[in-house]
């Protein structure tokens, strides 16, 4: 059973500190319900604030914009020049603006911005809650584009209910493809989705939803939070692709980035009307020197609407099943975690301790699971901090449902790049691989997106070298390649096997990709090369990627649902046979990481029931050997040990192999 944050003992001096968390993230949702019944409610200003149809045809236009003088609406309706007719009037001290817009004066499709005064000095801007943004092929200037179809989008499917144990894809629409080029949501719903089904995995990730301005960003700079990446398609091709998604019992969640937003003034909500502090921090604790980029100010009421209505905008306009958040860690903390180690409990109560953001972050998985109870919400933290997934009604609890195990692929990078393979040590691995908080549910990972980027090495390309290139079709002898093509599986196969209550893999990394990712930008002379997945290796029997992948599907398959709610239960840590055995619910699996050694009738202390071969990392589909032989079973013996008779197996483990076997009860 789960330990709940309250049973941490270590976290006896701090109590106080979690009751008076608790207290203010009850206090703030109170102050917010207040006059609208419920922070759900208030969790609505995208219905409010920006350009909707009325009820008489014509069109209403909100924006919050309290510094600003004067405001007006231009576009190719007013052939971009200030008219009486576009004219917004301020409606409240609270620094509202709005117009009235009669019906024919605007239409679906047309351009436009805002053009904005201030005493001192007027600006042009993109409006806060644009749903659409779009930018001119000529001049790279983007504008809000009035969206408005005559026919709503019909939905057709209903979403999966959640997995209780989630395979989630992490993918990228626009490099999903494998052309040279930008894909789209049509690409990805016709090609993308039928792959990431048969793959195995149960959850979509999607990247980069959110408009932003520069492409080589890979959408963590954030300019419209409102408006859906243009890149890709229009508002109803993303609707058809969640839609499909379902149908294929795909859920989707998305990166929400809620941590930082661009610093452009014209793109973003940086200095919308004029001041710097309307959404962020004013002066220097406003701006993320390493990301620049601005930084929220958790604390203002304009920033808390604007924020936990974009949390329920996405779900109510998409039907998206959950979030992502983006730099949790950043959030949290004053210094952003940069160059900090967390070794203490002090540090998470300290004066570095962002309690806004903290509060911000409990509010917007209330305002989620109001919403959509059946959605879902993963914390990208490092840091550790108690209580973030922990439930809300405990003290202290912020409510993710998930974090993500960071710590998991930092163990392989280091293993894989800087350690011998002769040096690792079972003991330390198990710890890495099962270290989590305990009233926390952790998502773990072999790698992500970010040993994918350009700078970076994936797990396998580290270990395959220049070989990759040239030494991967299945009639090539490569050692390096030989040794990848085995740790790759049993790397896996480790960390999906002991992930705590779910699993994630970055789109291509299953199979091997041997490709970086690099947006185009003008270090590369805008190219796409290496903006894209090679899919055809993957699919081509007569390259090595093609068992990876084949051995990828296989285990996620095989383990599907099968691993929620079971621990895992160490057998063997074998530190000079370089094995790990562990039982998880129905499965015993034994990993073999020593480089030259098999073990044969290697003894392995069970539980009785007989055992079964269920999976074998070794077999030649997967670009094994085929050490071992298929569909074996295994029947427990007594062995003396000590004064006991322990019921036992002897299993032939190959070196570099892993295998998993299924406990038959009777």
């Amino acid at each position: 059973m789960r330990r709940l944050l309250s049973d941490d003992r270590y976290l006896d001096p701090w109590r106080g500190a979690l009751r008076a968390r608790s207290e203010r993230f009850d206090a703030l949702e109170t102050k917010l319900s207040q006059g609208v019944g419920s922070l759900a409610a208030f969790a609505n200003a995208h219905e409010y604030y920006g350009l909707h149809r009325a009820p008489d045809g014509g069109w209403t236009f909100r924006e919050l914009s309290p510094n600003a003088t004067a405001l007006w609406l231009v576009g190719d309706f007013s052939n971009w020049k200030r008219t009486d007719a576009f004219l917004a009037k301020r409606i409240n001290d609270d620094g509202v603006w709005e117009a009235d817009i009669p019906a024919g004066a605007i239409h679906h499709g047309q351009h436009w911005r805002l053009d904005v005064e201030w005493q001192g000095g007027s600006g042009e801007r993109l409006p806060a809650y644009a749903r659409r943004v779009v930018q001119d092929p000529k001049t790279l200037r983007f504008t809000a584009q009035v969206w408005a179809p005559d026919e709503p989008y019909r939905w057709r499917n209903a979403a999966p209910p959640p997995p209780a144990f989630p395979l989630v894809y992490e993918a990228h629409v626009g490099m999903a493809q494998e052309r040279c080029g930008v894909g789209t949501y049509v690409e990805f719903t016709d090609h993308i989705l039928p792959r990431i089904q048969a793959a195995g995995y149960d959850t979509v990730q999607l990247m980069a939803l959110m408009e932003h301005p520069y492409y080589a960003s890979f959408g963590y700079q954030v300019s419209n939070f409102f408006a859906p990446s243009s890149r890709f398609g229009t508002p109803e091709e993303l609707k058809a692709l969640v839609d499909a998604a379902h149908g294929l019992g795909l859920r989707v969640v998305m990166d929400i980035v809620h941590s930082h937003a661009v610093d452009n003034a014209y793109e973003g909500p940086s200095q919308i009307d004029g001041t710097d502090y309307l959404y962020f921090h004013a002066g220097e604790r406003g701006r993320h020197r390493i990301w620049d980029s601005r930084l929220f100010d958790y604390g203002r009421l304009p920033a808390l609407h604007f924020l936990l209505s974009n949390c329920r905008y996405w779900l109510d306009e998409f039907h998206l099943d959950g979030f992502r958040f983006d730099g949790v860690t950043s959030m949290l903390y004053r210094h952003h975690g940069i160059g900090v180690d967390f070794v203490g409990y002090e540090q998470y109560f300290d004066d570095q301790v962002d309690e806004d953001a903290l509060a911000y972050l409990a509010l917007a998985n209330r305002v989620i699971h109001a919403v959509r109870p059946d959605a879902v919400t993963i914390a990208e933290d490092v840091s550790g901090m108690p209580g973030l997934g922990a439930p809300s009604s405990e003290e202290g609890g912020v409510g993710f449902d998930y974090r993500l195990a960071m710590g998991v692929t930092e163990t392989w990078t280091h293993l894989v790049a800087r350690t011998r393979d002769e040096d690792w040590s079972m003991g330390g691995l198990w710890h890495a691989l099962t270290d989590h908080r305990a009233d926390e549910r952790a998502i773990g990972y072999a790698e992500c997106h970010d040993q994918a980027m350009v700078g970076g090495k994936t797990l396998f390309f580290e270990m395959a070298g220049a070989d990759i290139y040239d030494k991967m079709d299945v009639q090539s002898s490569s050692l390096a390649i030989d040794r990848a093509v085995a740790l790759h599986k049993t790397i896996r196969l480790a960390t999906l096997a002991t992930a705590d209550a779910g699993y994630l893999a970055f789109m291509g990394n299953e199979f091997g990709h041997p490709e970086w990712i690099d947006f185009p930008r003008e270090g590369n002379g805008g190219s796409y090369e290496h903006a894209r997945r090679q899919w055809s290796l993957r699919d081509d029997p007569g390259l090595r990627f093609k068992g990876l992948g084949d051995f990828d599907a296989a285990m996620t398959t095989l383990f599907g649902q099968t691993l929620a709610g079971m621990e895992p239960r160490l057998l063997a840590a074998d530190e000079l046979g370089k094995v790990l055995a562990f039982l998880r619910g129905e499965w015993l699996v034994i990993l073999n990481f020593h480089s030259t050694e098999s073990h044969a009738d290697y003894v392995v202390h069970v539980p009785p029931g007989a055992y079964e071969l269920a999976l074998d990392t070794d077999r030649v589909e997967f670009g094994g050997q085929g050490r071992v032989a298929p569909g074996q079973r295994y029947v427990p013996l007594l062995e003396t040990v000590g004064d006991e008779q322990v019921p036992s197996i002897r299993v032939y483990v190959p070196a570099r192999c892993g295998l998993v076997l299924r406990r038959l009860l009777k």
